[in-house]
């Protein structure tokens, strides 16, 4: 069982930054591939990026060159770095983990999800 808490979440002006934590549980983590996805409201949730156990980045166009995904297996915590915030990136990001070490931008192929942090961009 992998338990994966976000955090990092909050209210920031257009042209700012934020950067979420998701800090997971679970002595395979350094294996896993992590991914981060986001739901805004009255929308479905949709990719915004993920990273391999060798640490190999995808990203969806709309966050790329803006968004950074990391990772630190020592802190057995996965990171998403988001500057030049737009209003259109207000959504519940959520963290999730898949149990193998090859990415994905389907969420049906992650494993375990966070509870989701808010992110609201205010113009």
């Amino acid at each position: 069982q992998v338990q994966l808490v976000e955090s990092g979440g909050g209210l920031v002006q257009a042209g700012g930054s934020l950067r979420l934590s998701c800090a997971a549980s679970g002595r395979t983590f350094s294996a896993y591939a992590m991914g981060w996805f986001r739901q805004a409201p009255g929308k479905e949730r949709e990719f915004v990026a993920a990273i391999s156990w060798s640490r190999s980045t995808y990203y969806a166009d709309s966050v790329k060159g803006r968004f950074t995904i990391s990772r630190d297996n020592a802190k057995v915590t996965v990171y998403l770095q988001m500057n030049s915030l737009k209003p259109e990136d207000t959504a519940v990001y959520y963290c999730a983990a898949r149990t193998t070490s090859v990415v994905s931008r389907l969420e049906g192929d992650y494993d375990y999800w966070g509870q989701g942090t808010q992110v609201t961009v205010s113009s």
